[in-house]
């Protein structure tokens, strides 16, 4: 049996959030008064001819949206909509060009700034490869990833770069987290042009132990502050929490730290990473968490602001039975929509509208009801629908004002995070690695691109990108264009 906490203790628990400190595992006061200074990389090698920049990196900038046709966050923009500038139409069947294989699995999704492809592999790489042809433009080794032999659980074997990192085109940067040996997370800051180091600090969050903490979560990057989520990894073992983390953009020092109230558990682990909305204020969802008696946010949407401080909150009626059969609302985030509205849907299927200036407690939706047999991942979302990625096929779901309603089903395979491209949605079939193109408006297969012969199994929530007129999609260790022909 459940009960609802009241404010005062609600405000109890909120308090948590207030802790930092640049390394120490010993919490300090948000408001530190020093901060580190950045370090050298002694383990990092580049390709780039360049070398590192020296001396203090630039004041923080705030990055304005994406210029023009760019994709430099996951699912293009800091709303998570997934959806490409302009309505390009990509070519039937037409691949630009496939890479080489790179040095390890490819879990986040590619970022396109310019003429260049951004990747990030689990054996601490990032590259830059040439939009137009595939090949390495540079490429920066960060250090040693670590083994699955060397952690409690979990299903990613080695460890690196999992999350997707975040561009900031117009001050010239790539942020990346990295998990190195000894176990432990950093944030790194590169050049854009050429891969070189800018700096790299500590991030793991203040007292977690990074054994037992994955960051699948995207970046996000606002108000000169790059933000780092945490969740558990496959098995849920040890003393976990679902965390946030923020860092000074211009030198990666800690700034903020949140950290949900669980006694353990409540992972923030969607692929997506945090949605922000126009002020800057940050919307997680949390996977389970551990208590069945008294509500401890897990199973819950969060609205943070700017300084990581717990503003308002959601959570399902039902949330000690998610918090039993582990059945995550946070395995997609939040789709912050246009008409101040918010969608959540998790690994039950439930689908929840809230209103994200006042979200509803517990039970305090605007509506509820089935969608599907589990969605994971990250939506997309243009206009009043919402494209969400299900184990029984995409679904497209048409949102009013008060509530939604369904709107069609894909083919029935286990269906990747979809982003739009004009008139088409594109996903991969997990099952196989396949990439479909589905009608925007009845989920009709436009075209299909088989996975390359030899692959293998495919990491999970693989997510296609598209700027351009080209739309990039990773493949194992490899990445592949559709687009234009290759010069």
């Amino acid at each position: 049996m459940w009960r609802q906490i009241t404010p005062g203790v609600l405000a109890i628990m909120l308090a948590l959030a207030g802790c930092s400190t640049p390394v120490s595992p010993t919490p300090v006061p948000a408001t530190a008064p020093a901060a580190p200074a950045p370090t050298p990389a002694p383990a990092l090698t580049s390709s780039a001819s360049a070398p590192s920049v020296p001396g203090a990196p630039a004041p923080p900038r705030q990055p304005g949206p994406p210029n023009g046709g760019d994709w430099p966050t996951y699912h293009r923009d800091p709303q998570r909509s997934g959806v490409a500038a302009g309505t390009f139409a990509l070519p039937a069947g037409t691949v630009q060009w496939q890479s080489d294989d790179l040095d390890g699995a490819i879990y986040a999704q590619p970022l396109l700034v310019g003429e260049q492809v951004i990747l990030a592999t689990e054996s601490d790489s990032v590259y830059a490869l040439d939009a137009g042809n595939g090949q390495v433009r540079w490429r920066t080794a960060l250090g040693d990833p670590v083994p699955q032999s060397a952690l409690p659980c979990g299903n990613i074997d080695p460890v690196g770069i999992t999350s997707t990192p975040v561009v900031d085109a117009g001050g010239g940067v790539v942020y990346a987290v990295a998990f190195l040996q000894p176990p432990h997370h950093e944030l790194v800051a590169l050049d854009l042009a050429t891969g070189a180091l800018r700096y790299r600090q500590p991030i793991d969050p203040p007292g977690a132990d990074p054994h037992t903490q994955l960051q699948r979560a995207a970046l996000a990057l606002s108000q000169g502050k790059v933000y780092v989520s945490y969740g558990g990894r496959l098995g849920d073992c040890g003393a976990y929490h679902g965390w946030v983390v923020s860092a000074q953009a211009s030198d990666g020092s800690l700034a903020d730290v949140y950290q949900v109230p669980t006694q353990r558990e409540g992972a923030i682990w969607a692929t997506g990473g945090p949605s922000l909305d126009g002020s800057g204020n940050l919307y997680v969802a949390t996977g389970n968490g551990s208590s069945d008696t008294e509500f401890d946010f897990g199973n819950a949407v969060i609205r943070l602001g700017p300084d990581l401080q717990a503003q308002d909150w959601f959570a399902p009626s039902d949330w000690a039975t998610l918090n039993r059969r582990d059945l995550d609302l946070g395995s997609t985030g939040p789709a912050l929509l246009d008409n101040g509205l918010v969608f959540q849907i998790g690994k039950s299927g439930t689908g929840y509208l809230l209103r994200a200036d006042a979200l509803g407690h517990v039970g305090g939706q605007l509506f509820a009801g089935p969608v599907c047999n589990g969605a994971y991942g990250e939506t997309a979302h243009q206009g009043t629908t919402i494209y969400v990625p299900c184990r029984n096929g995409l679904h497209a779901v048409h949102v009013g004002e008060a509530s939604f309603a369904a709107a069609w089903q894909g083919p029935a395979f286990n269906a990747g995070p979809p982003i739009v491209v004009g008139d088409t949605v594109w996903t991969v079939d997990e099952g196989t690695g396949a990439l479909y193109a589905l009608a925007a408006d009845d989920g009709t297969i436009q075209q299909q691109v088989p996975p390359p012969s030899g692959a293998g199994p495919l990491p999970h929530f693989i997510a296609p990108a598209a700027a351009a007129g080209r739309l990039v999609v990773a493949r194992g260790r490899s990445a592949l264009a559709l687009g234009p022909a290759a010069p």
